[in-house]
């Protein structure tokens, strides 16, 4: 038996080598006593800004007396349990057709994974490129030179969390999500995210652990397509789906297949429009949009900080804000420290930010989404009202910004205060190919300008510098999560067709690298429910 042990503190100047010390004090007992100790789980308490704190998760092994007579005295220590993995069951049909991935997103790449570890050898289509090809797209694209409308910062192998802050925080409870913080471990992210409460693994590492994991698939007997795109869907007499319809370089193909795992992501309306055509049950849902706000990176640490900001064991800081706008929510997402303004645009006349950071976060700059809350009442009637609703807001900035992809941006202090704006100050703009001084009112929906301005001003009177008259914004954050669902059913298939299974963030039932990476995980484990391997 082991013993999980709770809240072991460490000051931001002690050593991980003292833990052993620190523990035994805590439990009571000699240092000898205690014969294993590990490192669980470790979280940043910075409440306290003159007592800033490491606090440990252990599990420990000593003597069974004395684990025994720990679990009873002392309320920080309990039994250990054991992880325990979902039991997988495989089902007994053959696989007379292959089961096809469509998208290489989290959601995709995982559910692939999946299934060719268990000998299903799935077909994965992707739209976009390759990683090392579509970071060449997306660097042109930001350098100025075009967009690749089917390979860029939304299409592409690893999806749009590619280009982010790799953030894999979740809310989720699912034991799934510790498998998928492995399998990224394993195939080359930082080993350090098994133990961080909230642990990031930067574009820059991100792109290598995703071209890892995509040569696992096709080593275990997977097919990867790149440059493929999803062009319709054949049914079955009974409905249930038969094949789908692909486009290589303006080739059409008919893939039968026994089940498909439709991982699109969010940026994907073309598809939204089709399985609309089809009669595919979708139904809109409420979501978010914004701007993406830019602080100096040494302001938002000596915020949250105080005097230990810029120690080495620290890093740049987070936050993460919420407040009333009247009846609506407004709060900062996908918080980017140290990082920079991204355009994620995936086609024509649309100006779309986002954020990302590197995984050491070192830029000069720290930058977050504030975001107001969207709902069905704001936008046009149908199950891609939302949808019409963004593409607007982005068409909206991008002539804002001249027509060129350049981006409508202004200081914090003239949008507060309604001011023509004016030049830029100590916070340079980060976002590339480009900003324009622009008043932002005037792309931006009454409501959502107006819950901006708040937001910011209540913010500000939570983390000191916040509304800093200098701090930029930049328009337009349209895409927080999607604004469609594609409904399913208990078994995890699309209402209205058997087998067809929509996951992740592009279905409407995920929300970051790990939800989308775990809902495909269940998609696969339903197919070989079903399937015998081959």
């Amino acid at each position: 038996m082991a013993i999980s042990i709770k809240d072991i503190k460490l000051s931001i100047n002690e050593e991980e080598s003292s833990l052993r010390g620190i523990t035994a004090k805590t439990l009571g007992v000699p240092e000898s006593a205690i014969k294993g100790l590990t490192v669980k789980r470790i979280s940043l308490d910075a409440r306290k800004k003159n007592d800033i704190s490491f606090i440990y998760a252990l599990e420990a092994s000593l003597s069974p007396g004395d684990e025994a007579r720990l679990i009873k005295r002392l309320p920080m220590v309990e039994r250990a349990e054991e992880r325990k993995d979902e039991e997988l069951r495989f089902g007994k049909a053959t696989l007379h057709k292959p089961i096809v991935v469509v998208g290489l997103g989290p959601g995709g790449l995982f559910a692939a994974y999946t299934l060719a570890k268990y000998g299903y050898k799935p077909i994965v289509i992707e739209r976009g490129e390759d990683i090392d090809s579509r970071t060449l797209s997306v660097e042109r694209f930001w350098a100025g030179n075009g967009l690749n409308c089917e390979s860029n910062p939304m299409f592409g192998e690893g999806g749009a969390g590619a280009f982010s802050d790799g953030k894999l925080t979740t809310r989720i409870k699912d034991p799934r999500a510790h498998q998928v913080i492995d399998i990224l471990a394993d195939h080359g992210a930082p080993e350090r995210i098994r133990l961080l409460a909230k642990p990031h693994i930067g574009t820059d590492l991100l792109v290598k652990t995703v071209k890892s994991i995509r040569e696992d698939i096709v080593s275990m007997g997977g097919q990867v397509r790149f440059s493929t795109c999803l062009k319709g869907i054949e049914k079955n007499p009974d409905g249930s789906i038969a094949a789908v319809i692909v486009e290589r370089g303006g080739n059409r193909e008919t893939l039968p297949c026994s089940a498909c795992v439709l991982a699109i992501g969010q940026g994907a309306r073309d598809t939204y429009e089709m399985l609309e055509q089809m009669n595919i049950e979708l139904t809109p849902k409420a979501f978010a949009v914004g701007v993406r706000i830019e602080h100096p990176r040494e302001l938002i640490d000596r915020s949250q900080y105080g005097e230990f900001a810029g120690h080495p064991r620290l890093g740049a800081a987070e936050y993460r804000l919420a407040d009333k706008a009247g009846e609506r929510g407004v709060y900062t997402f996908c918080m980017c420290p140290g990082g920079v303004v991204v355009a994620s645009s995936s086609g024509p006349e649309q100006v779309v930010t986002n954020g990302m950071s590197r995984y050491a976060r070192d830029e000069e700059n720290s930058n977050a989404a504030v975001v107001v809350q969207v709902d069905i009442r704001d936008f046009p009637a149908g199950p891609l009202g939302g949808m019409r609703f963004q593409q607007q807001l982005e068409r909206a900035s991008f002539f804002a910004g001249g027509g060129d992809f350049t981006a409508p941006a202004e200081r914090v202090g003239d949008f507060i205060k309604g001011r023509t704006p004016t030049a830029f100050g100590d916070v340079k703009p980060t976002y590339r190919p480009g900003v324009c001084k622009s008043d932002l009112y005037e792309c931006l929906p009454d409501f959502v300008a107006e819950g901006v301005k708040q937001g910011i001003s209540a913010f500000g009177r939570k983390l000191k510098g916040f509304d800093m008259e200098d701090a930029v914004i930049t328009a337009v954050e349209s895409r927080t999560s999607s604004p469609v669902r594609i409904v399913r059913g208990q078994d995890g298939c699309a209402t209205r067709m058997a087998g067809l299974y929509p996951v992740g963030e592009g279905a409407g039932y995920a929300g970051g690298i790990v939800s989308a990476a775990v809902d495909g995980m269940q998609a696969a484990e339903r197919i070989m429910a079903i399937y015998k391997p081959l």
